[in-house]
């Protein structure tokens, strides 16, 4: 039972880590190419993608694109 919610825990760490980074590049990019829109890494973020992995990235750059229309 324990080994299956040690699997959890590390599935969402990872999946949170690889959105962050994954939020980090986009931001880096949007910025270069001049796009006035970011995703800010903090904890809400960092919950999101660890939750739903990389669909909760799209999720978080889909408001802010739908924020700005």
């Amino acid at each position: 039972m324990e080994k299956k919610h040690g699997g959890v825990v590390i599935n969402f760490i990872i999946r949170a880590v690889v959105g962050i980074g994954l939020i980090f590049f986009v931001n880096k990019y949007l910025d270069y190419r001049n796009i006035p829109v970011s995703v800010g890494m903090n904890e809400i973020s960092f919950l999101t993608t660890g939750f739903l992995g990389i669909p909760g990235v799209l999720l978080l750059y889909g408001i802010l694109f739908y924020r700005t229309l």
